[in-house]
């Protein structure tokens, strides 16, 4: 008996713990409860540290403790997520990663080791858009789990700070008109 409420007492502690990791860099925006049990899609709004002007709201499920009471597998929470941004404001694009592998702009643990969710930012610069790639990081067996939302840079108030990339496309200064007759 007391050996069963030691690991039951171990399984919150490590419960807790689970729920306190992560670097997260979002604001919570709100949940939505799903079930009886408890378990929650929790939305958060990220702003891009290196893109002022651009905020992606990321949804993602968070398991209750009666869930994982009842499932087991204790310390992890489903990869699903989603993600949409847009322009919030004037873009100004700082100091980014304009190759093909882009960068990570938000993290946040969803087990206490193998597994967490991950927001990256490539940057198309034959589109000129910015794409957001919410995606599970896996150390084993990986995750096809993603969503994908784009902002497209062409027709909106754009600046980079550094200069653009070759080849990205800038909008005409305020007052010309493009083609002009």
């Amino acid at each position: 008996m007391l050996k069963r409420l030691a690991a039951l007492g171990s399984a919150l502690v490590l419960a807790g713990a689970l729920a306190a990791c992560g670097n997260n860099n979002g604001t919570n925006v709100g949940s939505v409860g799903v079930d009886w049990t408890g378990n929650d899609i929790s939305v958060e709004a990220v702003a891009d540290p290196q893109v002022k002007g651009v905020v992606c709201h990321v949804a993602y499920f968070n398991r209750s403790l009666i869930d994982r009471l009842q499932q087991g597998n204790w310390f992890e929470d489903p990869s699903y997520s989603a993600v949409d941004c847009s322009a919030s404001g004037p873009i100004t694009v700082g100091k980014i990663n304009t190759g093909k592998g882009g960068e990570e702009i938000f993290q946040q643990s969803r087990s206490l080791i193998w597994k967490s969710l991950r927001v990256s930012r490539i940057y198309d610069a034959e589109n000129n858009a910015l794409v957001y790639l919410a995606h599970a990081r896996e150390l084993q067996q990986g995750s096809g789990k993603m969503s994908l939302s784009v902002v497209p840079l062409s027709g909106l108030d754009v600046t980079w700070s550094n200069g653009a990339p070759a080849g990205a496309k800038q909008a005409a200064p305020a007052g010309s008109a493009a083609g002009g007759i």
